[in-house]
């Protein structure tokens, strides 16, 4: 799920300050500490590879965050596809994998066991 600034709904409107707030964005039942990230990815990035011996071969952390610039391919389990790009907010569910379409710079908010448990495997799999 993606959303461009604009479409997020004006909460307050006063003389020097604007909040956006849209509800129900993701769900983080179950988990424990949410770990921040800031992530790099050249244009071209893959992580389809990196992610191979993961359940379904995807990332299975959910993810929220923001786009600071660039432009992302999310493929995920069911099949669809979505573009997120820069000044958007997103939610990735568990089981995705990412493809990096320009150089791109995020934010991500992420359970620390299970995104960490994935960064250890790609860092794994990177090494050899």
């Amino acid at each position: 799920m993606r959303i461009a600034k604009e479409d997020i709904p004006v909460r307050i409107d006063v003389p020097g300050a604007i909040a956006r707030q849209l509800k129900d964005f993701g769900d983080a039942t179950g988990y424990g500490k949410i770990g921040g990230e800031y992530f790099s990815l050249g244009a071209g990035t893959d992580l389809s590879p990196l992610l191979q011996g993961l359940e379904d071969d995807l990332c299975q952390s959910p993810h929220w965050g923001y786009i600071i610039e660039g432009k992302l391919t999310i493929s995920f389990a069911d099949g669809h596809q979505e573009n997120t790009v820069t000044s958007d907010l997103f939610y990735w569910p568990p089981g995705h994998t990412v493809k990096a379409d320009e150089d791109t710079e995020m934010i991500l908010f992420s359970p620390q066991h299970e995104h960490g448990q994935v960064i250890d495997h790609v860092l794994k799999k990177v090494q050899g």
